[in-house]
């Protein structure tokens, strides 16, 4: 990740450990903060130590993720060492466990010295966010980019809202202006300013186009998933399909095999959005990734998504379920992860409720799908080949009036699951963080404030408007005064 310079530039070179970091910004090696945290929790077992664990977090949380869900822990602490965070839990009990090491002659007294400093904190503290579904934001859009000046402008936007964690997505558009588009993505995750990127088309329905444009929609094209994954070099992380189209799900013909396989050997997760798939259609699709994702060798957590639920996507009729409805019943079965872009304009709070309701929040991943506008005022912007027009915040076709991405942060999605409709703190935040980490393979990493994860912290006041980022260690943002 790179870092805000004293001289107001961004940039990672010449800087190349956390200590580095740590003095650039005046903060100690090993530091730690306390208050109301969102907190990994063994989800296994009954009765009431299972009770006392999900009241009082616990101080070496599992690195096994499948067991994790996250938790509010009134009185939390976590404690960072450079880029790493070494403890988080209760804070007494975090105490108390130290001065047992420390009268057995086994613990590192410097961290019973950052446990007794702890900074307390009066808000929220959140593990960063990881956003699987972003166009762009701060003006600029991953779609038109074509310096990596622009890319890192709409990371930064983002990153100062607390999303430590990014994929960057693109639109259908020409296989060359797609190739271009991932080469300049690939170099900036190479330079840790992006976790990823996406493909949102070109292998969708025209009758679901949304914001896409279906003169430059094609038919599924193996070369072409071949070609993008040799692009990014490791960094093709999910790709949106409809189900439907012919040689996704099952041979077109021949000894090709479907698409889905294609996407699962090059280490791509498929998401299934943008379609005017039948129930039955999403089913087989849905059943084939996962069996294409379990040959490939993907862990836990990595399954199939589907990209914004309902956004996209046939409507719902009593008679015709269509693929938002067998998309919920193949997350509820732990085959599917479903996207929700639950900002209260592209979903209304009570459908982001149910949903949360039917599936868990396990399997929910709460997304922006934001554009260049998130976080600019109203007017005219691009997404790809399309003019957008934002007014009253809402982005909307110029021509044709579809909505046409977000401009919400993650953290505003999840303030409005929260508080709009009435979702726990913590599944919300799970939901923005531990589930879309699990997605990309990379729980054991980020996405939850846990011991061995980077030192990825949102602290926000009460009513989740972040006030520092910390990014692997790093204060990325700030707007407290000290």
């Amino acid at each position: 990740m790179g870092v805000w310079g004293s001289d107001g530039t961004w940039n990672n070179a010449g800087v190349t450990n956390a200590a580095s970091f740590s003095a650039m910004y005046d903060l100690p090696e090993l530091w730690a903060v306390r208050g109301p945290g969102v907190l990994p929790v063994e989800a296994l077992g009954d009765g009431a130590a299972s009770d006392a664990r999900e009241e009082r977090g616990c101080l070496a949380a599992t690195r096994d993720s499948a067991r994790v869900t996250l938790r509010l822990v009134q009185d939390a602490v976590i404690v960072v060492r450079g880029a790493e965070i070494i403890a988080a839990g209760d804070y007494e009990a975090a105490v108390g466990a130290q001065r047992g090491l420390e009268k057995a002659g086994l613990g590192d007294p410097a961290v019973g010295g950052a446990l007794r400093r702890a900074r307390r904190w009066d808000g929220y503290i959140l593990p960063g966010l990881v956003d699987l579904h972003c166009h762009g934001g701060g003006g600029a859009s991953f779609p038109d980019a074509v310096t990596l000046e622009q890319v890192i402008e709409a990371v930064m936007e983002h990153l100062s809202h607390g999303t430590t964690r990014l994929i960057a997505s693109l639109v259908t558009d020409s296989p060359d202006i797609l190739l271009e588009r991932t080469e300049l993505l690939a170099t900036a995750c190479d330079r840790e300013f992006l976790e990823g990127i996406h493909l949102e088309g070109p292998f969708l329905s025209p009758q679901r186009a949304g914001a896409q444009d279906p003169a430059k929609m094609q038919a599924p094209n193996a070369a072409l998933v071949q070609a993008v994954a040799k692009t990014a070099r490791g960094w093709f992380k999910t790709m949106t399909i409809a189900p439907e189209l012919p040689g996704v799900a099952e041979p077109l013909d021949g000894p090709a095999p479907p698409l889905v396989e294609v996407l699962a050997a090059a280490g791509v997760v498929p998401s299934f959005g943008h379609t005017d798939a039948s129930a039955e259609q999403m089913g087989r699709a849905v059943v084939a990734a996962d069996a294409a994702l379990v040959a490939a060798g993907a862990g836990f957590g990595r399954v199939a998504t589907a990209t914004h639920l309902f956004n996209g996507m046939r409507p719902i009729h009593h008679r015709d379920p269509g693929p938002a409805l067998e998309a919920i019943a193949q997350a509820a079965s732990g085959r599917m992860v479903v996207e929700l872009i639950a900002d209260a304009v592209h979903l209304a709070p009570r459908t982001a409720r149910d949903v949360f309701a039917a599936v868990g929040p396990h399997h929910v991943a709460l997304v922006t799908d934001a554009m260049a506008a998130a976080g600019m005022p109203d007017g005219t912007y691009q997404l790809g080949p399309a003019a957008v027009t934002v007014a009253g915040g809402v982005a909307r076709l110029t021509d044709g009036g579809s909505i046409a991405g977000g401009t919400a942060h993650l953290i505003d999605v999840v303030r409005s699951a929260w508080r709009a409709s009435g979702i726990p703190l913590a599944d919300a935040v799970m939901a923005a963080s531990l589930v879309p980490a699990r997605v990309l393979g990379r729980a054991d990493s980020f996405g939850s404030l846990a011991a061995g994860r980077a030192a990825d912290l949102v602290l926000s006041d009460s009513g989740l408007r972040p006030l520092e980022v910390y990014a692997g260690g790093i204060r990325a943002i700030s707007t407290v005064r000290e």
